[in-house]
């Protein structure tokens, strides 16, 4: 099953990494987000990656095609050319590189990659969040509603300290807890190729017209996901994951 990646916007409220590379480049433990979420996929068993691309696409082309030299020891002969690496332990993942427009919005994006997508069941989610979320579960769950998509849903972290108060006194305080009301999109979707149909041009915003169309037909199933999931829109998001790696809880990586 392929798996899509939405690899191309701005990221303008992390400018302070992407004014030079694409948000999905940016690092968590010395690699990108791109590969966390990638190895998330792959721990599964999913890695055939399509990978959708836009501003400073030529950052992410340049990662992959470099990713042999960049992950391994190796002797160069200057005049040859003739390269010897050692050793070199790499994924067996499948990447197909797509420029899918500068300003494309997500819709957009996932109809550019039409041809790709229509022979099958396909994964999409977005370059910026990672989530313990169990892909073979979310497939099976989705398989078995027969609709034409699924939708990860879950509870977002807190920005600020979370109170439980009665007659003015604090029962409880939680400092950034999960929250524990209220549902959101946090992306790890499952779409069957009848999806492509309601994606019109570039200018189509996944999250509005395709999705609302699909919950008014009742075409659109939500998976129920209690456990991590962090998006990374800003430094501070950025610092959460980083912390999270260096403790060696990395909660996105199949144990």
């Amino acid at each position: 099953m392929k798996v899509v990646i939405l690899a191309g916007g701005y990221g303008t409220r992390i400018s302070e990494h992407t004014n030079k590379i694409p948000k999905p480049m940016v690092e968590i433990g010395g690699k990108p987000i791109l590969w966390h979420i990638m190895k998330s996929y792959a721990d599964y068993g999913y890695k055939d990656f399509y990978i959708a691309l836009g501003y400073k696409s030529e950052v992410i082309k340049d990662y992959f095609l470099n990713y042999k030299s960049r992950n391994s020891n190796f002797k160069i002969n200057l005049k040859s050319g003739e390269i010897d690496y050692y050793p070199f332990q790499g994924e067996d993942w499948d990447v197909t590189l797509v420029d899918s427009g500068l300003n494309t919005m997500t819709g957009g994006r996932i109809k550019r990659l039409s041809k790709y997508l229509k022979d099958g069941t396909f994964m999409l989610t977005y370059g910026d969040g990672l989530c313990s979320v169990n892909i073979k579960n979310l497939v099976e769950f989705h398989k078995k509603h027969n609709k034409i998509g699924t939708i990860t849903a879950v509870h977002p972290s807190a920005r600020f300290g979370e109170l439980n108060i009665k007659d003015e006194t604090v029962l409880s305080f939680k400092e950034k807890p999960q929250v524990q009301q209220g549902w959101i999109n946090g992306g790890f979707f499952v779409f069957e190729p009848k999806f492509l149909d309601y994606l019109d041009s570039d200018s189509t915003v996944l999250e509005q017209d395709p999705l609302e169309k699909l919950s008014s037909l009742g075409e659109l199933v939500a998976y129920a996901h209690k456990g991590f999931w962090q998006c990374m829109d800003t430094i501070r998001d950025k610092e959460v994951l980083e912390s999270l790696w260096k403790s060696g809880e990395k909660p996105w990586i199949k144990k």
